[in-house]
């Protein structure tokens, strides 16, 4: 890996729209030999407001992708258990393929009672404790999309893996734990990092290949990253004041003019400016890691839908 003066752009964008055409020839295929048309529902509880995005742009691109989505919108107010019976409605529900429980929940809620009372061959965001196993040991079983999305990305963009040393920053179920078993399968030496690491910067420092999910705005910055690594930052931050704005892009006239008119611009934990005079390959924020979550949820749906089918996976 050979350092630049600005890091080449990792375009989940674009990566998230090949997958996404697969899929939906992938549908096409399954509804003409089997009759078939993947079932996805999304249920939301509450009205966070990001949580209505996400899930309004969940719908929108499985609709695209030929699927039938539904969004099952419950109040704030609903019991623990009326959820789990909601739950258990559409794990009976031979139509629903694929189920998404939007997280977070209310704090009232277990959401890990809840993850674990979906069908494991329905939970397309790979979130149950089954294939949590199954990812562990080797076997068939859906994937967490964003860990998923990111192996996509660097492999469909040409970055070899094999051989690399991987920095992973942050230990989530959502993203670092199930990303350092994928990135073992491809033969990569992997490192965790956590609030606990001493002398983080050090550590990151070693890494061929530096995935940054820590969820802190800008937190990496250039004494993190070794000049020619490839950087993958999947935090999303809505940085609303001027002088933050600043001093994580500069004078980038879109960037403030973002916050003046509209009254915030996207960041993610990495510094990008820094990043980009270091790294030979970056994500963008937005346009990087976000999109490639979408395509793979719905790559998992159909995955779904051909098990139920009797078809193939892959």
């Amino acid at each position: 890996m050979d350092s630049g003066t600005t890091a080449r752009r990792l375009d989940g964008k674009a990566v998230a729209a090949e997958i996404r055409r697969e899929v939906a020839e992938g549908c096409a295929r399954l509804l003409k030999t089997r009759g078939v048309v993947p079932g996805l529902t999304v249920v939301l509880v509450g009205e966070n407001p990001a949580s209505q995005v996400y899930v309004r742009s969940k719908e929108k691109a499985a609709r695209e992708a030929g699927m039938n989505s539904v969004a099952l919108r419950l109040p704030a107010t609903v019991s623990e258990d009326d959820l789990l019976a909601t739950v258990k409605r559409l794990d009976e529900d031979r139509s629903v393929h694929g189920i998404l429980v939007q997280l977070p929940l209310p704090d009232r809620i277990d959401d890990r009672r809840v993850i674990a009372a979906i069908a494991p061959d329905k939970d397309v965001d790979g979130f149950h404790p089954v294939n949590a196993g199954r990812l562990l040991t080797g076997l068939p079983g859906f994937v967490p999309c964003t860990p998923a999305g990111i192996v996509e990305l660097l492999k469909r963009s040409g970055i070899e893996l094999e051989g690399r040393r991987a920095v992973i920053l942050g230990r989530s179920n959502i993203v670092g734990k199930p990303l350092a078993v994928l990135l073992l399968r491809e033969n990569c030496t992997v490192t965790i990092c956590h609030s606990r690491t001493r002398d983080l910067a050090a550590v990151a420092r070693e890494a061929d290949l530096l995935v940054a999910a820590i969820g802190r705005p800008a937190m990496v910055t250039g004494e993190f990253i070794k000049p020619g690594a490839v950087v993958v930052d999947v935090g999303i931050h809505s940085i609303t004041d001027e002088a933050a704005c600043r001093r994580i892009f500069g004078d980038d006239p879109e960037r403030l003019r973002a916050v003046r008119e509209r009254g915030s611009t996207l960041a993610g934990d990495v510094h990008p400016v820094e990043a980009a005079a270091r790294a030979s390959w970056l994500t963008p924020v937005p346009g990087g890691v976000g999109p490639l979550t979408i395509a793979l949820l719905l790559r998992n749906t159909l995955e779904a839908a051909r098990l139920v089918a009797g078809g193939p996976r892959g």
